[in-house]
Parts: structure tokens; sequence; C-alpha cells
């Protein structure tokens, strides 16, 4: 049986690739969920799967080049209001995963330095772009302002979040003029049904206000495998601050990155409103139940993160508690994410939020602790 994830990269070439996790349960016999990924709880939604697997009859065709419709039904999701859609659709691109666009923007941006969000660590993939592309590496608490600065909000592993007011304060303090802002927004949308309000993507005009007076570019990052739990098709987005940003990125691009099943599950989930609030009614009363279970247990161990998260970053005050952690949750198969390797917290675990009888077998696992 393959090592696990604390003390192995697995199949991941540590020399050129960043660790990432969600790669155990093709190695364990007994496998019952995955509690490594920050996917939905509720799996990958039955309208959208059906209209990928009829996209499989259409796979001998090359995707549409503009992405269409599925761009338009994704923009229409973000900024529902017509006026508003029809004047903030052209800043919207697809992508591969939310990865490709991370790196085709940090590609972009001006020379210099690099500096990621005030949180203890966050997702890799925006620092090992910047060091592939010789930027200074910064430190998060460093006085200095980056030309590319970016924050992951809410900030997966962690669990924390900067309210709006917050994260201009931040971009205020952290970014030099003609720099970029890249505020990856992938995990927001569980906020509640009033995400959009809460998002930056409903900033148009102090966009558009850092761009002119400032020179300070803000792209806004989705990725959408995580809500709908399809991982395994790559989707993401990225608003960018002006339609010209969008044509920049989108020249740059290879063409057909996204492939007509993703094309034609993103078509089909924005119209899935029923998915969504059983997301937004069920996600913190599983979290919450989790956690009250956690403590019961193991009354020592911290659990961090916002009420809406679907996961839980979970501290157990023990380099050896937590390797043992990893170790009893994989046997049972029940992978969870250690806080090694990638995030560099040795004490900590990262759990993903799913129904009560799965978080019974993890919780039964970890008896043995």
């Amino acid at each position: 049986m393959p090592v696990t994830d604390a003390s192995s990269n697995g199949p991941w070439d540590a020399k050129v690739q960043q660790f990432h996790g969600g790669q155990d349960w093709a190695h364990i016999d007994n496998f019952v969920e995955d509690f490594s990924v920050t996917t939905n709880a509720f799996g990958m939604p039955a309208s959208a799967k059906a209209a990928a697997t009829r996209a499989i009859e259409h796979s001998h065709h090359y995707p549409p080049a503009d992405q269409e419709p599925a761009r338009s039904s994704l923009a229409r999701f973000l900024w529902p209001a017509e006026a508003e859609c029809a004047a903030q659709k052209d800043r919207l691109i697809l992508g591969n995963g939310a990865s490709e666009l991370i790196d085709l923007v940090i590609r972009m941006a001006p020379a210099g330095s690099w500096k990621p969000g005030p949180f203890r660590t966050q997702y890799k993939e925006y620092e090992r772009s910047a060091r592939n592309n010789g930027m200074e590496l910064l430190d998060a608490d460093s006085p200095d302002k980056a030309s590319v600065a970016c924050l992951v909000n809410p900030c997966n592993p962690t669990g924390d979040y900067l309210d709006l007011p917050d994260l201009k304060s931040w971009i205020a303090a952290n970014v030099r003029p003609g720099g970029y802002v890249v505020i990856d927004e992938s995990m927001q949308p569980w906020h509640s049904p009033e995400f959009r309000a809460h998002s930056l993507t409903s900033q148009h005009d102090y966009i558009q206000q850092l761009l002119e007076e400032q020179g300070i570019a803000v792209f806004v990052v989705h990725s959408w495998t995580k809500l709908w739990c399809c991982t395994g098709l790559r989707l993401g987005s990225v608003v960018c601050p002006s339609a010209d940003h969008m044509r920049a990125i989108k020249k740059a691009q290879v063409p057909w990155s996204v492939n007509v099943i993703a094309l034609a599950f993103l078509n089909a989930v924005v119209a899935d409103d029923a998915y969504l609030r059983r997301t937004w009614e069920k996600t913190p009363v599983w979290r919450q139940q989790t956690i009250d279970r956690i403590a019961e247990m193991f009354p020592q161990w911290e659990c961090h993160g916002r009420t809406f998260l679907s996961w839980i970053w979970v501290d157990t005050k023990s380099e050896v508690v937590a390797r043992k952690a990893v170790d009893l949750a994989r046997a049972a198969g029940v992978p969870v994410r250690s806080g090694l390797p990638g995030y560099n917290h040795p004490t900590f675990v990262r759990l993903a939020v799913r129904e009560p009888e799965k978080v019974g077998v993890l919780i039964d696992a970890w008896k043995n602790l």
C-alpha cells in the first residue's frame, strides 16, 4: 500500500510540481469518502452530471472557441441583473481549472516582487507560479508593497476571511501603483444566498477606480470544481479588471482549453438553484456537528474557519498526533489532508465537511488516537 501524503509526495514530482491532496482515494481498497478535498458534501449535481454525460456524444468535435454558451451562463450566475451582466460579461474568461488562469495572470503580471495574503498559509499555486516566473517572494508581513499580491479569500486551508472593507484595506497597504492584485474567491459562494453582495465581483466602481487612478489591476479568480464537486473536469474562471485584460489572457491561453464535457456541465449547473439551497442550508449544520464531535473526543484540539466553509482546519497541537490522525483516517478509507507537505503546518489536518454518517467512520477511526 502506498505511504500517506504526510510522509511522501505520492504521485507528485517534488522537484518540479507543487504538492496537492486528493490523490489517496485511488490507492485505498476500502475507500468510503474523501475528506482530504474541500468539495461540496452533496457531490456532483445530478442535472449537470447528466448534461456532461450527454456531451460525450459530441466529443469528436472541437469545443467552441468562444466558450459559449457556458461563459454567458456563468456571467448570468455571477451578475443576475440583465444590465449588469451585459456590462460585465466581457471581463470574464473560462479556464481549465483555476490553476491554468492563475498561471496565465502571473505570467502577464509586472516583473518584481510577489506577496501572499496575510494568513499563516494559503493555496500554493500562486507562490509556485511567482517563483517559476522569477519574482522576488516577500513574506506576508513584509512592510514593502509588492508588484503582485495574491490573497485567497476565504483562505484555504486556514479558513480566514476578509470582508470587503478589510479586503480593500489590505489591497491599499500591499500593492504598489501599476501592480496586479489577484483575489481567489473559489470558496466565497459558500458564504450565503447573498454571496454576490459580499464578493469583489460586485465592486465594479472600486475596481475601475483603482485601475484608472493607480494603474492597479484586480483579477478575481474562481475554481468552480469545489462548489459543484467536479475536480476531475477542471473548471475555473477569472473576472478581469477590463475587457482588454481579458483579451490579453485569451491571447496567451491555448485554444480549446476547456473541453466540451466541462462546458456542458457548467452550462447546466449554474441553473441548479436547489443544489445551492441545500448547500447553504446543510453545510454550516454538518460543519458544526463535526466540530462538536471532535471537541467531545479531543478537547485540546482547535478548529479554525468561518462557519459557512466546506472544511475544517484542525490544530491537533502535536506533530505525532497529526501524523497518526492522517494514517488512521486513510486506513479506515476516509483520507484527510495533512498539514504536511505543502502547507508546512505539521500539527494540523484539514477535513472536508461531509454527511454525519461518513463523519462517524472518521471519528471511529480516530478513537485509536
